[in-house]
């Protein structure tokens, strides 16, 4: 899975003038947590900034935490997101593998990145989309398996899945291999009346299945 498949596009985004107040309300409107701050740079309109309701948190007076508290306040109204915004973000493209992304939030500690392509907004990236993509794959239906089970570092074991899913008429919806714990697993939903029997050959096969879940 690729950024462009889970990404939003149609991206609300301010200027490094907008003020702080403004972006709030925004934020508040479209129940949104972040917006991309975008200036001309060499012509091109770019991503220059991202601006977060925790940044306009911190930058407010200890005990306002009220958008008319802040109207109220001259020294607060004045600010705008270049002056508490996080400058020249991380960006990454709508090519960038879903799990790259996953890597470099979890690295950084951020929970979303602005995608662009040749420079230009195209859309954001976040926890949540991440989310909400490995959910989907390993979501299960009814009369589906999820079946998590031991395989050896470097083992070929699509392979050995296909052929014994043919044998046994069962269908493999998607298929993960991942690291649990230091030991790499497969983690694969199946549907089929001949699950048992699938389950029975993978335990013979001298794969140990740590996790079966079932959705009647």
């Amino acid at each position: 899975m690729i950024v462009s498949m889970w990404m939003t596009k149609d991206v609300l985004s301010i200027e490094p003038t907008t003020p702080i107040l403004e972006a709030a309300e925004l934020m508040q409107a479209r129940k949104i947590r972040r917006l991309p701050v975008l200036a001309i740079r060499d012509g091109i309109v770019k991503v220059v900034g991202i601006l977060s309701q925790t940044d306009i948190f911190r930058a407010l007076p200890a005990g306002m935490r009220s958008l008319r508290a802040v109207s109220e306040d001259a020294k607060v109204m004045a600010m705008t997101a270049v002056e508490i915004m996080k400058a020249d973000p991380i960006t990454t493209t709508p090519e960038t593998a879903l799990e790259e992304v996953a890597t470099m939030m979890r690295r950084q500690k951020i929970g979303s990145i602005p995608v662009t392509r040749d420079g230009v907004l195209a859309g954001m990236i976040t926890e949540s989309d991440i989310f909400r993509a490995f959910a989907n794959i390993l979501a299960t239906e009814k009369g589906d398996a999820r079946v998590t089970f031991d395989v050896t570092a470097g083992e070929d074991v699509l392979e050995w899945l296909a052929v014994a899913a043919k044998r046994r008429g069962i269908r493999v919806n998607s298929f993960i291999l991942a690291v649990q714990h230091q030991r790499p697993v497969c983690v694969v939903r199946l549907s089929g009346k001949r699950l048992d029997a699938f389950l029975d050959d993978l335990w013979k096969s001298g794969h140990k299945v740590l996790n079966v879940l079932r959705v009647e």
